[in-house]
């Protein structure tokens, strides 16, 4: 096992992992130079499309050392070492993939891009790896490039890492400059998993994908023993038994090999169909029928055997930051849609689901993610993995209602908020928000304040930079936050933020009524100072969307009771004297008056439908 490396490469987005990853494959030659492309580890077209990994990726790659005369009394077997790479997302909304990768790994590199210098993710990273234990290599990129920052790049790493200048690495992914003594430096300080092939087998299952014809794949990192192809293993979670159909290494695409052993990454068949069986963070063992056995049933309730083990340490359950519900615009597409979500569940753990109705567009689901991105990759995934056509609502987060009967209700979409006068105090999600920026742009952050109730906490210096530290409502930094933010720093400020606690918050169920009827569906939650404002929005998108009736219909907006902004819709008309010619003008006014009393009748027991169309068309413009 001494040849043996694990690494994972963590940076903020866009700072060149993948990059940095294409040359690691090219140079230790893992990949042939006529099937090599730019972002090869990023295997989906979207990746591909934005720039960005959204999915972690591992590879193996062999790195042959060249000896030089000083190294003949090395272990001859050393010349050869394997390096198992994992590649990493950089934005926030998918950090939950960094800390998988992290628990199967020794070692990282943090990436830094020279032109940039670091970035608030870069922190995020760098905490997580070092909360991990793990051996953090400080890397700067793109050094060839004529504005690059080298010097204070290199301060700001020293500062964030407590390093020496010589111990921090500069490459350049795109030309190749430095990659080989990054190879070097990777094998002498990262050091080599344990060695415990005599000990039961235990794997630590840190992703998995569905395939049609295998079944589940899961990706594993073989922490004790070994498994080979034909033997039974057992998820201890889910307490399913399986056959081992296949199993072998990521190169980086699969390759099949006879058996896995400690220390190593690999992927296992299972060949269960049924995703909801097989979870990140579980264990996989093996049944045996030796020595001290421990009895379980399986899902067929038949008794197997098992040598007693310990389950590894999984995965912390991620907290979904933002709600949405997806509903199958055709809503003849509903089971299609609920395949899909599985699916996607298996190869994305940090998605939350449930199932749900409503009436406008039947059957659906609530969808928790992690943020804003994550929302938006998974509608696209569905759109062009699945084929599938999907309306996704208002996005929301998660509140907390105190009732006066003592009782606590969780709410993430306003209908299923209480009446006002039960509700004693409503509580919202609050995260610590940094915002690390050049310095001079910080009386522009701080016009941010007000607008988005961010209650300033303290500033931290890394070199020529700031940190900018609030605590923040998780509603207001959702939405078109980033997009100010960058606005007002002309694209150089960064943020990261992390759940501290649910907080008091003088909230307001805003409700919209549509010919006097309310609208459950439309209602929201808001901040009381800007009811009114959103108020007026949404009852003015109202009017130019709803179709026009035989009656006049008074679209608006109410908080407690109270309300706050009113549209009218003009009813439609009919020129009900058209037919007439000549005579006197009595004639028509009676005409007039008949017509205005059968408008009063339908608008007294008139209702309005909110078609799917014009719901459909209300989100797209929110």
């Amino acid at each position: 096992m001494k040849n043996i490396r694990n690494f994972a490469i963590i940076a903020h987005i866009d700072h060149g992992k993948s990059t940095l990853a294409d040359r690691l494959l090219e140079f230790t030659n893992t990949i042939d130079k006529r099937k090599m492309k730019n972002q090869i580890l990023d295997q989906m077209d979207l990746e591909r499309e934005r720039g960005i990994t959204i999915k972690m990726q591992p590879c193996q790659m062999i790195w042959r050392k060249k000896l030089s005369s000083n190294d003949e009394k090395i272990d001859q077997n050393l010349k050869e070492y394997i390096l198992n790479l994992i590649d990493t997302p950089g934005h926030v909304d998918f950090n939950y993939e960094v800390s998988r990768s992290l628990a199967a790994v020794e070692g990282a590199l943090l990436l830094v891009d020279a032109t940039q210098g670091i970035q608030a993710q870069t922190m995020g990273n760098y905490q997580l790896a070092k909360k991990q234990g793990l051996v953090i290599i400080p890397v700067i990129n793109k050094i060839d490039l004529p504005i690059a920052k080298i010097e204070e790049t290199e301060n700001q790493i020293m500062a964030l890492c407590k390093v020496k200048r010589e111990e921090i690495l500069k490459v350049s992914a795109k030309t190749g400059e430095g990659i080989e003594k990054l190879l070097e430096t990777i094998i002498e300080k990262i050091p080599p998993p344990l060695e415990n092939d005599n000990k039961i087998f235990r794997a630590l299952i840190f992703d998995s994908l569905y395939d049609d014809h295998k079944g589940v794949i899961s990706y594993v990192r073989v922490v004790d023993g070994e498994i080979k192809v034909g033997e039974n293993g057992f998820f201890m979670a889910s307490k399913t038994s399986f056959k081992i159909n296949e199993l072998g290494i990521f190169k980086p695409w699969l390759e099949k090999k006879e058996k896995l052993s400690s220390g190593e990454m690999g992927y296992i068949v299972s060949g269960i169909k049924e995703p909801t069986k097989v979870r990140v963070g579980d264990t996989i063992t093996k049944i045996k029928n030796q020595n001290e056995r421990n009895q379980f049933t399986n899902e067929n309730n038949v008794k197997i055997e098992l040598e007693i083990v310990e389950p590894l340490p999984g995965y912390k359950e991620p907290e979904p930051m933002v709600f949405a519900s997806v509903y199958p615009v055709n809503s003849e597409n509903y089971d299609l849609l609920k395949n899909a979500i599985f699916k996607l569940k298996l190869n994305d753990p940090s998605l939350i689901y449930k199932t749900e109705f409503f009436s406008a567009l039947g059957q659906g689901f609530c969808l928790g993610f992690l943020g804003l991105l994550h929302l938006e990759i998974i509608k696209e995934r569905l759109e062009r993995e699945y084929k599938l056509e999907v309306i996704f609502t208002t996005p929301s987060v998660n509140y907390k209602t105190i009732l006066k009967n003592e009782t606590t209700k969780e709410v993430f979409r306003a209908s299923d908020l209480p009446e006002y006068d039960q509700i004693v105090k409503i509580l919202e999600p609050w995260v610590r928000l940094e915002i690390l920026t050049p310095i001079h742009f910080f009386g522009q952050i701080m016009q941010l304040k007000d607008r988005h109730r961010l209650d300033y906490k303290t500033t931290e210096y890394l070199g020529d930079l700031m940190i900018v530290i609030f605590d923040a409502p998780l509603s207001e930094i959702i939405v078109n936050f980033y997009d100010k933010l960058k606005s007002i720093t002309e694209g150089y400020a960064s943020m990261n933020y992390n759940f501290i606690e649910y907080r008091e918050g003088d909230l307001v169920k805003l409700e919209i009524l549509i010919a006097g009827e309310k609208e459950e569906s439309l209602a929201r939650i808001v901040h009381r100072r800007f009811a009114e404002e959103e108020g007026r929005k949404m009852v003015k998108k109202l009017k130019d969307l709803l179709p026009r009736q035989n009656f006049t219909v008074a679209i608006q907006a109410m908080i407690e009771g109270k309300i706050i902004a009113r549209e009218t819709l003009p009813a439609l008309k009919k020129d009900v004297t058209g037919y007439l010619y000549g005579g006197d003008r009595t004639r028509k006014m009676k005409l007039w008056k008949k017509q205005k009393e059968g408008k009063k009748r339908l608008k007294e027991r008139g209702k309005v439908n909110i078609s799917t169309k014009t719901y459909i068309d209300l989100m797209k413009t929110e």
